[in-house]
């Protein structure tokens, strides 16, 4: 009678164990298919973010060198971010900067935002400087 006992304490554990593991894996796909479905009302322009189409500059100076920087926009989107009058003296001197203005780009690209931009840590004062010309540049282009 003892080993019967035994037989059905261990089959109870597998049983539970098989629940358990079952309930988990429900839950996952529960969870993954929150996190991406698509969403009806996830565009830039249900933020409100406004701006006048066009290409709005606004200057930076480093080493007594001024700098151009661009920023094109759509209606509800940033399009573009680069530098108009960037020669090879100024990537001579400072050859990070377009790397970092890239890097910039790329993160405002992906989430149309100035705000949570993670600055490269090799280049983090240029980095801000050239952030803040690209937000006084959105800032000239934003509908008011």
């Amino acid at each position: 009678m003892g080993s019967r006992t035994k037989i059905i304490v261990l089959h109870m554990k597998e049983i539970i164990y098989t629940a358990i593991f079952a309930a988990l894996g429900i839950i996952l796909i529960v969870l993954l298919f929150i996190m991406f479905r698509p969403e009806a009302g996830s565009s830039a322009s249900d933020t409100g973010r406004q701006y006048t189409p066009g290409i709005y500059t606004s200057s930076l100076t480093l080493n007594n060198t001024n700098l151009e920087v661009e920023v094109a926009v759509d209606e509800t989107h940033i399009t573009s971010i680069r530098f108009s009058n960037l020669d090879e003296t100024v990537t001579a001197m400072f050859p990070l900067i377009q790397p970092a203005i890239e890097d910039i780009a790329e993160q405002v690209y992906e989430t149309q935002s100035l705000d949570d931009i993670s600055l490269p840590e090799d280049t983090p004062y240029t980095s801000q400087i050239i952030l803040d010309a690209i937000r006084e540049a959105v800032e000239k282009a934003a509908v008011k």
